[in-house]
């Protein structure tokens, strides 16, 4: 209690701090070239520098969609309604968006192909009280969490803005969370999407649908050459068709500021 106390504080004090917006003429170009209307944001991590496209969508606050089960995962883990990344979610037979999610499976594999119906399943086990006092001390956006445990970061009310994604990233990169080094480590590997040569990249995809037009969301960060870059985008989204974009242009964006 004493570290989620004092981690709570830092929290407060991280999200008071004031941070340098600067213009990305050439992330900028990224947005328009594309045609699409959103924001990209890149915090290099351990300054008070933020640069990227749209500062006042930057600073809005969205639902997160399937963005949250990078916190999801932590509190998951850390609450103990699920053993370990591993543990199986037995399948319950029914239906499911993508076919993808019809088997059991964990954390693991839930997290990469975005396995909705597990992560509802997790939340439930978390319970609504838990719920709400670990994304309270999380710091996570607005941190309300309304009274439908197993709804709201898909309809509503939990609302992030990207600003508040990279701080909250950057913080899970450097283990500034109230959790246990292990249980960040462990949530950092699941994240992980890529990886090269002297580079790592981690991060989730998102898509909010419970507004017109809706969210599309791809948070992370990328580790190179010794440094640490958190980083969060999200566009206006009119159906399934506009879902890719959100990784090509959040590559894109990276390229654009010689990160990739």
């Amino acid at each position: 209690m004493k570290r989620i106390l004092c981690s709570a504080l830092l929290v407060l004090a991280g999200q008071a701090q004031a941070f340098d917006w600067q213009d990305s003429a050439t992330v900028t170009q990224v947005f328009e070239r594309a045609g699409v209307t959103g924001t990209f944001v890149l915090h290099e991590v351990g300054s008070e520098q933020l640069q990227g496209h749209n500062r006042q969508r930057a600073e809005t606050r969205y639902t997160p969609a399937s963005t949250f089960k990078i916190a999801h995962s932590l509190i998951g883990l850390a609450t103990g309604a699920v053993n370990s990344v591993d543990e199986v979610f037995p399948y319950d037979g029914q239906p499911q968006y993508l076919k993808a999610w019809e088997q059991d499976m964990g954390l693991r594999e839930a997290i990469k192909v975005s396995n909705v119906s597990v992560y509802q399943a997790l939340a439930r086990r978390i319970g609504l009280s838990r719920m709400r006092n670990q994304v309270s001390a999380l710091g996570y956006g607005n941190g309300e969490i309304g009274s439908q445990v197993d709804q709201f970061w898909l309809q509503g009310p939990l609302a992030i803005s990207a600003v508040e994604q990279t701080r909250f990233l950057a913080r899970l990169a450097q283990d500034l969370l109230p959790y246990s080094p292990a249980i960040q480590a462990k949530v950092r590997e699941i994240s992980l999407l890529e990886q090269g040569p002297g580079w790592r990249l981690s991060g989730k995809s998102g898509w909010a649908t419970s507004s017109e037009p809706g969210i599309g969301w791809w948070v992370g960060w990328l580790e190179r050459d010794g440094k640490m870059y958190s980083f969060a985008l999200n566009i206006d989204t009119h159906g399934p068709a506009d879902l890719p974009k959100r990784v090509e242009l959040g590559k894109a964006s990276l390229r654009a500021l010689g990160l990739l």
